[in-house]
């Protein structure tokens, strides 16, 4: 990590590429005031926690912001490759109508199935490698083929299809493993997790009650069981004890013009839901492209159910009857998700014996 008074090449090297990308205007050796505040900026923009020191997520943002689109043959290799170029190709594939999945800038099989697709269309080698030839090729069409946004519109229209019956439905509960929170976590997944059984989904937990993985193997996990939905449940800190209230967090990059329309949506309804029926203060829901958002493969919300770090809230955390209304209120915005406009209730009314009006269970 590094931090304010640091120094050397390394801190160097990061200040270089920050000025490259338009958010430092002077290159040293020293991590000072202007760096921490470029970072924080840098931070900002990319949907990071924004801290001003350069943590493994920032380190491997910054190592992705780097590239541009012609800067080097994308292609499947192992380590994977990932990075900005990746990501502009994804959003202009998009733009023209393929198919490369998620905008999220990484080089996976959808995305060479989409490369190749359109290397056909175009008439030139389709090897799903997108080098100097399928670049000049896409920039020459881009200004004048434009297609929409068929992986979030294709996801909308997949959930309508499969209507409001949870009874099909595969959601997985990620309770935070963190260690003075882990308790409090696991107890609020178990209680939404007897609630969706009742309702007949099949409910798959990342982790039991004395298991630690690592948010890498909780993603990969979540990956494996094809999920409708990946619900990560936290409880966040501050050094400052005064940082209070409940915030929903969604993959979006405003960089790379991508939201999770389902993960925005489903983020809408938790957030309201947990303050209609609470007194947590309203902190909103937001936009990140944290691994935990941008790699799981179904639409992934992470709640932070207020602050431990805050009397109050840490207070009321403790009280198993409030843990039993927040659990309500997530499995009435996982209903919500899935019922029409029609269908729906105004936020904080609808209750959990209200969903046999709907079919939704015997």
């Amino acid at each position: 990590m590094l931090k304010p008074g640091d120094r050397g090449e390394l801190v160097a090297t990061v200040k270089a590429t920050l000025h490259r990308l338009g958010f430092l205007d002077v290159v040293t050796e020293e991590f000072d005031a202007r760096t921490a505040e470029a970072i924080r900026a840098f931070q900002q923009a990319r949907g990071l926690s924004v801290s001003g020191v350069v943590d493994l997520p920032t380190e491997k943002a910054l190592e992705e912001a780097r590239w541009k689109l012609g800067d080097r043959s994308l292609r499947i290799q192992e380590p994977t490759m990932r990075g900005d170029d990746v990501a502009s190709l994804q959003a202009r594939l998009v733009e023209m109508g393929f198919n490369p999945g998620r905008v999220d800038g990484i080089y996976g099989a959808l995305t060479e199935s989409a490369v190749k697709d359109f290397q056909k269309s175009v008439g030139i080698v389709a090897d799903g490698v997108c080098g100097p030839g399928t670049v000049i090729s896409l920039m020459r069409l881009l200004r004048t083929v434009t297609g929409g946004a068929p992986v979030e519109l294709r996801a909308q229209a997949d959930r309508a299809k499969r209507g409001p019956a949870l009874a099909d439905k595969i959601i997985v509960l990620d309770p935070s493993p963190r260690s003075e929170i882990s308790n409090l976590t696991f107890d609020l997944a178990a209680k939404i997790e007897g609630r969706l059984i009742a309702l007949g989904v099949s409910v798959i937990l990342t982790r039991g009650a004395e298991l630690s993985p690592t948010e890498a193997e909780r993603i990969s996990f979540a990956n494996s069981v094809n999920a409708d939905l990946v619900i990560s449940i936290g409880i966040d800190n501050y050094k400052n004890d005064k940082a209070h209230g409940v915030s929903t967090y969604f993959y979006g990059s405003d960089q790379h013009g991508v939201h999770s329309l389902v993960g925005e949506r489903f983020a809408t309804l938790v957030q309201r839901e947990i303050c209609a029926r609470t007194d947590l203060a309203n902190n909103r829901t937001h936009a990140k492209t944290w691994d935990l958002l941008r790699l799981t493969k179904a639409p992934t919300i992470r709640l932070e159910l207020g602050y431990i770090t805050n009397p109050k809230d840490a207070n009321r955390l403790s009280d198993p009857t409030f843990r039993d209304t927040v659990a309500e209120g997530i499995v009435i915005a996982i209903q919500r998700l899935f019922l029409s406009a029609e269908e729906d209730a105004k936020t904080g009314t609808l209750r959990i014996e209200d969903l046999r009006r709907a079919g939704i269970r015997n």
